[in-house]
């Protein structure tokens, strides 16, 4: 069996070890809630735990083994993010107007998971309404990073990645509108996949950037994501051996500042990727022109979804309550355009796939910052507070096409990653690409998981 605790296991080795009888969901479950209470005090990553509830599941897994009928994920131990709906459980999306609302129903992404046999360990930690690309809001502490509880874990997505990377959660479902699954798994180190929009509906869940939005998996491993993505898809996505494939490096999309170690750290993943037999080729990526398309249709979904919420700001993040007031604003014309505007950016990605197969990006511009403190320089270059830290996400959001990150290294003791963008309808491309990335990286992630270990086991003070 692999060393250190089940939780971090590869999927494929846990599911191995439930079928053998050499571990029990119901014991693994119990490691998780355990480790919860034992390790979230510092990170702040779930919202709500139900140990009954998870036990429950995890004993309805245990019987499912016993009988010989388990299913894909049965017994792993999933985090799901406070943007879906839980039955019996708080929906809060991260907001004081929600925090007292209980789900009546699944969503429909939890209803896929709960159907491939998930183990639910509780929800977790989201910005609120899931609009910003970190995890703060006013029920509580910010979610700090795993690999140093004083930086940012990402957002919206950040109570999932550091359920994952501080070991609290075999895997973790997020959603990513504009980088929100991407950019808590890259500055947590962690594989994150946006599926092609549409992949994976949500039916009956919450409703933002719905232009733009698909839910993803976070987890260790690209191997680790694939039954995951198999369930919320629900189509399978066998393993497939990689054919010589042209890659479009750029590693500074639209000329943007990017750390030099963060570019370094890209550097060497296209050379490996040379090394396993691939044309790597760099390009100027034509990606400008994003934000006028996706501002206007953000802030049109929250006019019409939460618009009435001004009427209590007090309630509100200041980041939320000028999203509102921003959308109050909105120019129609502007909306109109940005409809226009929509499906001719969606071409002019596409038209970049008729010359490469994938493309390569850093998946961030810095490694994860202070808590509370967006960068305004970077590499001595002014940048913007909003995007300037992440502006790499949101143009394959707008595209539409499937889009990860995967680790590559650490820069300053932090860990930096990559993007990998594929064609609309492409992730079983995408995820051998990943894969077979990640597999030359061999990116080390000791230290974390040790980390969190030893106070795991360690009296609670």
């Amino acid at each position: 069996m692999p060393d250190g605790s089940p939780l971090s296991w590869p999927v494929a080795d846990l599911v191995s070890a439930f079928r053998r009888s050499e571990l029990s969901p119901v014991e693994v479950a119990t490691m998780a809630l355990d480790r919860i209470d034992k390790i979230d005090h510092e990170l702040h990553a779930f919202v709500t735990v139900d140990r009954v509830m998870t036990l429950q599941q995890a004993a309805e897994s245990e019987a499912r083994y016993r009988n010989g009928d388990p299913r894909a994920l049965e017994g792993v131990p999933v985090s799901v993010k406070d943007a879906f709906h839980l039955q019996g459980l708080p929906t809060t999306l991260g907001s004081l107007h929600h925090q007292h609302d209980i789900a009546t129903d699944d969503s429909g992404v939890v209803k896929r998971l709960r159907g491939a046999g998930a183990v639910f360990t509780g929800k977790t930690n989201t910005a609120e309404f899931g609009q910003s690309a970190t995890t703060d809001n006013l029920l509580g502490p910010d979610t700090g990073n795993p690999w140093d509880p004083n930086r940012t874990s990402g957002g919206s997505s950040g109570g999932a990645a550091a359920s994952v990377a501080s070991g609290m959660s075999t895997l973790a479902v997020g959603s990513d509108g504009g980088g929100s699954v991407r950019i808590p798994a890259a500055f947590c180190g962690l594989f994150g996949l946006k599926p092609t929009r549409g992949r994976c509906p949500d039916e009956g869940g919450f409703r933002a950037m719905t232009d733009f939005v698909s839910p993803g998996p976070l987890a260790w491993r690209a191997a680790d994501a694939r039954p995951m993505l198999e369930a919320l898809a629900d189509r399978e996505y066998p393993r497939r051996a990689l054919r010589p494939l042209v890659i479009g490096y750029c590693a500074r999309p639209e000329h943007r500042a990017v750390h030099p170690g963060v570019v370094a750290a890209a550097d060497r993943a296209a050379a490996l990727l040379e090394q396993l037999g691939h044309r790597v080729v760099p390009v100027d990526l034509p990606l400008t022109g994003w934000n006028d398309v996706f501002g206007p249709l953000v802030l049109e979904d929250e006019a019409r979804e939460r618009g009435h919420l001004l009427a209590k700001p007090e309630l509100l993040t200041e980041y939320e309550r000028k999203s509102l007031e921003a959308a109050q604003r909105l120019d129609p014309a502007d909306v109109e355009r940005a409809r226009r505007d929509l499906p001719v950016y969606r071409q002019r990605i596409s038209d970049i796939f008729l010359k490469f197969d994938v493309i390569l990006t850093p998946s961030t511009a810095v490694p994860a910052f202070e808590l509370g403190r967006r960068p305004r320089t970077i590499d001595e270059h002014g940048v913007d507070a909003l995007w300037g830290a992440f502006p790499f996400a949101v143009p394959f959001n707008v595209a539409g096409t499937p889009a990860a990150t995967t680790p590559t290294g650490l820069v300053d003791g932090l860990p930096v990653g990559v993007q990998l963008v594929t064609p609309m309808h492409t992730e079983a491309l995408l995820l051998e690409v990943a894969q077979a990335l990640e597999e030359a990286i061999n990116f080390d992630r000791t230290s974390v998981l040790a980390r969190w270990d030893r106070i795991a086991v360690s009296p609670r003070s």
